[in-house]
């Protein structure tokens, strides 16, 4: 099994297990909508346990499998966006909207996003059959839809396929223990490096809040809890930035496992207009990287570990030199997020020629505000 793993890890381009679910593109994509419609598969069992201590066995084998996979795999939604760019225009086709609908998303280890790192968690999970037979295929990728403004609308049925953007993923497993519901929650996409519980009676080893993170421009707390239908996790966050704090509520549609994280939410992050190349360590914590918005005159912020600190350093993307200062940044950023030498500058450039791409910037952009447009309604 361990070689195997490594085979499919080495494997560029979509793995087998990655893409058995999804469909062909025009099976679920109605004329005029910008994302294909999402789709759910049936109900998974549920893992049950007799005590709490049969739980915290299972749960700290699993968080060590999550802590040393976010580890191993940046998280990357830029790759995704220059493999994107680069094959439009070799394509000849002019209208992003015709190659965006044509367009099959690979899932590459190097270029893991949310459902990058769901799959290759799922994948992972795979193997504690066998200390833990009765969990055996019980594990599933959920969806999720962020920031959720009419909530009692929402949860009051299944999720709207016409309105769904479905932009995030995480793996969830139903429990029970001695009798009691909930359910295990893992989201390496947004860096959560421990398990997730969720008590449907809010007691003992329900998580409750936690600090996600705790920068010193940034505050990150996130709580979970079932919604008054069980069928979804509210999940709350309070981003707290100048004494200053946000909240924002998600839904996590839990009830059913989701079946086109590829073919709806990879493709839907193909037109985001943020990116972010992300090197975290065991705890989640961001270690170095790179992000930035995607419009015209944007600006790269590149972080790294400086040794006293996480420094930063800003650099404009239509910038045609660089200065010593971020020729350093670059170079000190892409070793802390284990590339080669010369890589990050290369990915870097690349961005540069997509910003400065005005005609796809603007058609890109167009597709991203229609999807944000359908989702108003949830």
């Amino acid at each position: 099994m361990g070689q195997r793993m490594a085979e499919l890890t080495r494997t560029r381009g979509t793995p087998p297990w990655h893409s058995h679910h999804e469909l062909k593109p025009e099976e679920s994509w109605p004329d005029g909508h910008p994302l294909p419609l999402p789709r759910w598969g049936r109900p998974r069992e549920t893992f049950r346990v007799d005590s709490v201590e049969q739980y915290e066995e299972l749960a700290a084998t699993v968080e060590l499998t999550v802590q040393q996979m976010i580890e191993a795999h940046n998280y990357n939604t830029v790759g995704n966006l220059v493999r994107f760019y680069e094959e439009f225009r070799s394509s000849g086709e002019g209208k992003v909207r015709t190659f965006f609908r044509r367009y099959r998303p690979p899932i590459t280890p190097e270029h893991h996003t949310c459902v990058g790192l769901g799959l290759e968690l799922l994948q992972r999970l795979r193997m504690l059959h066998r200390k833990f037979p009765d969990v055996a295929g019980k594990f599933y990728l959920v969806s999720c839809e962020e920031s959720i403004d009419n909530f009692q609308s929402y949860v009051s049925a299944d999720p709207s396929t016409a309105t769904s953007e479905k932009e995030h993923v995480l793996v969830a497993l139903k429990i029970s223990i001695a009798g009691r519901n909930g359910i295990l929650l893992l989201d390496p996409g947004y860096h959560v490096a421990r398990v997730i519980t969720v008590m449907a009676d809010l007691t003992y080893p329900h998580t409750g809040w936690f600090t996600q993170s705790d920068e010193p421009h940034v505050r990150k707390e996130y709580s979970y809890a079932y919604a008054e239908n069980s069928d979804y996790i509210n999940w709350v966050d309070i981003e707290t930035r100048n004494k200053m704090g946000r909240i924002s509520q998600s839904l996590i549609y839990v009830a059913k496992p989701y079946l086109t994280p590829v073919h709806v939410t990879e493709r839907r992050n193909l037109v985001y207009n943020f990116r972010s190349y992300l090197a975290r360590d065991t705890k989640g914590h961001l270690v170095a990287g790179m992000y930035f918005p995607v419009k015209e005159g944007a600006s790269c912020v590149v972080f790294f570990q400086d040794g006293t600190g996480k420094a930063r350093v800003t650099i404009p993307l239509n910038a045609t030199v660089r200065t010593p200062g971020e020729i350093h940044a670059v170079r000190t950023c892409g070793a802390q997020l284990g590339l080669a030498p010369g890589q990050l500058e290369l990915l870097i450039d690349k961005v540069s020629a997509i910003i400065s791409d005005k005609d796809f910037l603007r058609q890109m952009l167009d597709i991203n505000r229609e999807i944000n447009v359908i989702s108003q309604e949830n």
